[in-house]
């Protein structure tokens, strides 16, 4: 393969049954071993199961030379994802190697279910997309004009609210007459085709840093070896490099890799290849990733920047569980969720930055440890459309957003990732046929959590604090500089964790818990500055006798007072083994 040919990544999603293995055929001219429902399942169900992988050449326009200056060509790799509600975790994984999406839709049904959950994988994960209107072929010739007229007008309505907004809209016919037709040419395939080529960008392609790959087919070339399919999502490997396979816990070297059936010496990111290696089993590894050594980390937990998908009608709330994707796994993961303000000292820097620029530090930073974090209840919706689209809406109008939200997810099993990872969040165990969004939250991770120990090594570094606070009544002043209060603790608190914190009188003054006072959660808090006339003369001896006396008296100036009030207010940091209580 030469220098001067892009690879380009399509996704193919949309819902069941709506001809996106049809128009992979239809545009394709090479097929790799897992294309096409190749699969006996698949052949034999009718729908695809996994993810099938074919690609297509052709020139660089002249309207796109110079955006695409130093390529002659284009091969565009067409990433058939299943359609049907239960497989979406490969939707999810296929959905992470692609440059490009094109939602492909049954123009007799429109907008179903999964082309929805399609549509907020892509706004995830990339930042164009194409829309294709399938089946015209299934509408009378006579309504065809008014027909696709009026679902590019409702598609363009629908898409307003997302990063994908006046998208290009191209009908197709990718299988005239239907699965039971005989050979008959796709229509419109041209204009797809050159709208396809038109809406090609030059990706961000870096050889620079670790190598890391994502096999999705495995299989065995006798006298060859085992070759292993997939994406290279970062950094670069050449023949005769070493490949780690981590959930294994081996390595092999590299004896020989293909593009699309044509040797290549080295790969890079964004590249589709077979990887041949020798000795080893292809049953062994299904899917997965492989990588250059010590490039991939297995985690136990991890931190991650979060943001909830609008279209989710559920809560995602603190310590709930979701199914975690992690390119091609998926496992249980529990969260807590926090936020941290933005303290920024630069008002017109703050001022000027848009919600989305934030939103991409946050999916790009380091996690912090030395800031404070405020423990949340729940994950709010923020408004803040996919990292993928931000450096293309940079100008946008939006307001500031003084918010990083972040959660720790504790994964019932350790998975092997990048250290910075997508992280996709979802509850899978809903029911199939439900209208809703399955897909709940994204992220990215930001600290990596390997080791098993973590809940005493790590999450004590996390600076995650409840706001607490307590509430009681004076008794009575011993003296000007010492009161008795009640009610702000029970009689079984451990009074001494309380002393030397700092309270507040609604009468105004300040104190310092000195300690119990008695067995029954009563404390003895000292006033520096003294008691004001007013609140000693009502807590005094004296004063509380004339007062009972005037009552019994049924005088005027007997009226009961308001009661003088304590307020204590301290916050605990969620994962501090000892529980200390701070104040400011």
């Amino acid at each position: 393969m030469t220098s001067d040919v892009l690879h380009f990544n399509v996704g193919i999603l949309g819902h069941v049954d709506s001809g996106k293995t049809s128009l992979s055929k239809s545009l394709s001219t090479v097929a790799s071993t897992a294309s096409f429902d190749k699969n006996p399942q698949s052949q034999e169900r009718g729908i695809t199961l996994d993810l099938g992988f074919s690609s297509f050449t052709v020139d660089v326009p002249p309207s796109k030379q110079k955006d695409l200056e130093g390529f002659c060509s284009i091969q565009y790799t067409l990433v058939d994802c299943p359609g049907h509600a239960s497989l979406i975790r490969t939707i999810i994984g296929g959905s992470q190697i692609i440059d490009l999406m094109i939602l492909v839709i049954d123009i007799t049904k429109g907008m179903q279910t999964q082309t929805a959950e399609c549509l907020v994988i892509g706004e995830i994960t990339c930042s164009k997309m194409i829309v294709v209107l399938n089946k015209t072929d299934m509408v009378p010739a006579v309504k065809l004009d008014i027909t696709i007229e009026k679902m590019k007008k409702r598609m363009w309505k629908t898409l307003e609210a997302t990063c994908f907004s006046g998208c290009p809209i191209v009908a197709v016919a990718a299988k005239p007459g239907g699965s039971e037709a005989t050979a008959s040419e796709a229509l419109g395939i041209a204009g797809l085709i050159s709208t396809l080529q038109e809406n090609t960008y030059l990706p961000v392609r870096c050889e620079a840093g670790p190598f890391v790959f994502s096999v999705d087919h495995c299989f065995l070339i006798r006298g060859q070896g085992t070759v292993m399919t997939g994406t290279a999502l970062s950094g670069s490997i050449s023949v005769s490099d070493v490949l780690d396979i981590p959930v294994l816990g081996c390595s092999k070297k590299v004896k020989s890799m293909q593009m699309f059936r044509k040797p290549v010496a080295k790969i890079k990111q964004g590249d589709r290849a077979g990887v041949c290696v020798t000795q080893f089993d292809p049953t062994l590894l299904e899917r997965g990733l492989v990588c250059s050594p010590g490039a991939l980390v297995t985690i136990e937990a991890a931190i991650i920047s979060i943001q909830k998908i609008a279209y989710y009608k559920g809560v995602v709330s603190n310590k709930s569980k979701f199914h975690i994707t992690l390119g091609h796994e998926t496992v249980m993961g529990k969260l807590s969720i926090f936020v941290c303000e933005d303290k920024s000292t630069n008002s017109q820097k703050s001022d000027l930055m848009t919600a989305q620029h934030l939103q991409w530090l946050n999916l790009n930073s380091q996690f912090d440890f030395s800031r404070e974090y405020a423990f949340r209840e729940e994950l709010q919706n923020q408004n803040i459309v996919s990292h993928a689209c931000l450096e293309e809406e940079s100008n946008s109008s939006l307001s500031c957003h003084k918010e990083e939200t972040f959660a720790l997810v504790e994964l019932d099993h350790p998975v092997t990732c990048a250290a910075d990872a997508l992280v996709i969040g979802s509850r899978l165990d809903t029911n199939v046929h439900t209208s809703s969004c399955r897909i709940a939250f994204y992220g990215k991770i930001v600290e990596a959590i390997a080791d098993s120990n973590y809940k005493k090594t790590v999450l004590p570094q996390v600076k995650v604090f409840k706001c607490k606070s307590r509430e009681g009544q004076v008794e009575r002043a011993t003296d000007r500089y010492t009161v008795i209060g009640k009610n702000l603790f029970k009689k079984e608190t451990n009074l001494q964790a309380f002393a030397n914190l700092k309270v507040c009188l609604s009468s105004g003054e300040k104190g310092v818990i000195e300690g119990g006072f008695g067995q029954s959660g009563k404390v003895k808090i000292r006033c520096p500055d003294g008691l004001s006339e007013t609140t000693f003369q009502q807590y005094s001896g004296s004063s509380k006798r004339k007062d009972k006396g005037r009552e019994d008296a049924g005088e005027e100036g007997g009226s009961k007072k308001e009661p003088v009030r304590i307020f204590l207010n301290f916050k605990r940091f969620v994962y501090d083994p000892d529980k200390s209580m701070i104040q400011s």
